[in-house]
């Protein structure tokens, strides 16, 4: 099925509603196209182009829920999708925390699509492929990459008058290029909604530049060191941290943002004042939806982090009813706010310290202390008097973000992470103090 407009999706939303004979009735329509190449050994492997678009109906009778989708939009598959979600309501137990659908909303557009990227077509994903894999090939690499576009829409409806019709663009790329004899690794990845600001040649070079840098790793013995931590070592780290500013968590004793003997650390300063770090649906960089699809609430912007003090949690529509607090649709970024200087002249400042340019495996070893577990890979260096001395084996850390923001000495020139998940993410290179390494690994 073809994207469709504003108007085609509000004349289906209309229809389903109409459809509809239970006490209330939402509706989400998603749809888009989405192309691939992925390529491994120096080949191509895989490429393609997905096409789908999905309706979700859900109807309530009193307290008692029932949800359908489909991907058919011919009347009688509407009407039965409908009929489907009521009958799964009536057999359904009531729902003792349901809270009835908002009204009326108003929503400010983001400006989430660019023309760029939704012009991208075959031969643009081959040039991505192949400027990788020459350029692996004349410096005796193997490359592998992927690499996806996807322009698409979501709309969201409501028998009391919520409509919202948003179109998006975005494409993202990861490539790791190895040495032949596997003992050098390097890795990149770019992730925006605007083709034009995004350079595969520059991207798969830095990838090059650090499998051939890494080779002939040297053993460090672990310990507590100053880490120049590039934006991809810590966007998952971060994520670990954002996703626990839920405010029921908080509340309930669930959460690093718990407070002894009951409530929550709002207001308190839990890391370094040079943290500040907000959420803003229409952000240049990493414009995001303007409501959030859980609640149907439009998103504003939004301080997380406050000169180090914790400014904002996240309540569900039922949590902020208990409370009596005024629910807000949630995040759909993290902006953090950094200084002018390069990652390379984080680098030129630091006496003694480690270069990281990702972490990865990272599991959850303490909710309440936020402590996380995980590994660097594909480029781990040495610098010593504001020199990259030589590559170091990888390590194991077991770090929390909350110290990681506690021990701050120098933020850099944030950049665009993107990312998957609930959050697009604009980070700056950090220099940490005393980040904790626990052991070495071996893997490159």
């Amino acid at each position: 099925m073809k994207q469709l407009n504003q108007e085609e999706a509000k004349r289906i939303c209309d229809r389903v509603i109409g459809f509809s004979k239970a006490d209330e009735c939402r509706v989400s329509i998603s749809g888009g196209r989405t192309g691939n190449i992925r390529y491994a050994q120096n080949s191509v492997s895989t490429a393609g182009l997905v096409e789908n678009t999905e309706l979700t109906v859900s109807v309530a009778f009193g307290k008692r829920q029932g949800t359908a989708t489909i991907n058919e939009f011919d009347e009688k598959s509407l009407e039965k999708a409908v009929r489907r979600a009521e009958d799964v309501a009536r057999l359904a137990p009531e729902n003792p925390e349901f809270i009835p659908a908002v009204g009326k909303q108003v929503f400010k557009p983001s400006n989430t699509f660019r023309a760029s990227t939704a012009a991208i077509d075959p031969e643009y994903r081959a040039d991505v492929a192949s400027h990788s894999i020459v350029a692996g090939r004349k410096n005796k690499l193997v490359t592998a990459g992927f690499f996806t576009d996807t322009t698409g829409f979501e709309t969201i409806a409501n028998s009391n008058g919520v409509f919202g019709h948003q179109e998006f663009t975005n494409l993202s790329f990861t490539c790791t290029a190895r040495t032949e004899d596997g003992r050098g690794s390097g890795w990149v990845t770019r992730s925006v909604n605007d083709a034009s600001k995004f350079d595969p040649r520059e991207a798969s070079q830095v990838a090059i530049e650090k499998a051939l840098r890494s080779v002939d790793a040297k053993a460090l013995e672990p310990g507590r060191y100053t880490v120049i931590l590039e934006p991809a070592a810590t966007s998952d780290i971060l994520r670990f941290m954002f996703n626990a500013f839920d405010a029921r968590q908080a509340d309930e004793g669930r959460s690093f943002l718990s407070k002894k003997g009951g409530g929550t650390r709002l207001g308190e300063k839990l890391f370094d004042e040079q943290v500040n770090i907000w959420a803003d649906p229409w952000d240049k960089d990493v414009p995001v939806r303007p409501w959030d699809n859980d609640s149907m609430l439009p998103r504003e912007r939004t301080d997380i982090i406050k000169n180090g003090r914790v400014a904002s949690l996240d309540y569900t529509r039922y949590w902020a009813q208990k409370k009596g607090i005024e629910a807000k649709g949630r995040p759909g970024n993290i902006i953090m706010a950094g200084g002018n200087r390069s990652l390379e002249e984080l680098v030129a400042s630091t006496k003694k310290g480690i270069l990281v340019t990702r972490t990865w495996y990272i599991r959850m070893v303490d909710p309440q202390s936020l402590l996380l577990t995980g590994l660097t890979r594909d480029g781990t260096f040495y610098v010593e008097n504001g020199k990259i001395k030589h590559p170091v084996k990888n390590f194991r850390f077991n770090e929390s973000p909350v110290t990681m923001l506690n021990n701050v000495d120098e933020l850099g020139k944030p950049v665009v992470m993107g990312g998957e998940g609930r959050f697009q993410m604009v980070l700056p290179p950090m220099k940490i103090r005393d980040f904790n390494f626990t052991s070495l690994s071996d893997a490159v």
